[in-house]
């Protein structure tokens, strides 16, 4: 007698039935997404760090100037006018050298960062006065907009 075995190489299966290799590509999107968003979120912090820093390099050169020219008081507090005061060619006092600074540090605000501002609060109820720097600009997100302010304390010559 005789009896018929079903082969077994012919049902062993080879290579990938198409369920898994649905599942494989279901796996790779949901990790390609999560990479994706992550990439995202990178450049999105790295905006945000690099205004930051052009906030905190504004405010050390409105700093610097009103050190160097200490005298101008609530000058300082006023708005800007280009009083061509650093080519040499107009004789500027220290008010219209604070006029020249503020007018100098929108240009700056307006060119590094996206609608910004400074702005400089004069305080002489103490010795020696004080001066609130203060800078701000906007980012999509960021409620309320970020800002970055420092006091220095300036003793006039």
């Amino acid at each position: 007698m005789m009896s018929v075995k079903p082969d077994c190489a012919a049902r062993r299966q080879r290579g990938f039935s198409l369920v898994e290799v649905l599942i494989a590509l279901v796996i790779m999107s949901v990790g390609m997404l999560g990479i994706a968003g992550l990439y995202v979120h990178s450049m999105q912090a790295g905006r945000t760090s690099m205004l930051r820093h052009h906030a905190v390099t504004l405010a050390g050169d409105v700093a610097d100037r009103i050190r160097a020219n200490p005298r101008a008081g609530i000058s300082y507090e006023g708005a800007g006018l280009d009083g061509n005061c650093v080519s040499g060619v107009a004789s500027c006092d220290e008010v219209a050298m604070a006029g020249h600074d503020i007018f100098l540090w929108q240009q700056q605000a307006d060119d590094t960062l996206p609608a910004g501002n400074v702005e400089v609060i004069f305080d002489d109820s103490g010795v020696p006065p004080v001066y609130t720097i203060n800078v701000t600009w906007s980012e999509p997100g960021a409620n309320p907009p970020p800002a970055y302010s420092i006091a220095i304390p300036v003793i006039p010559n």
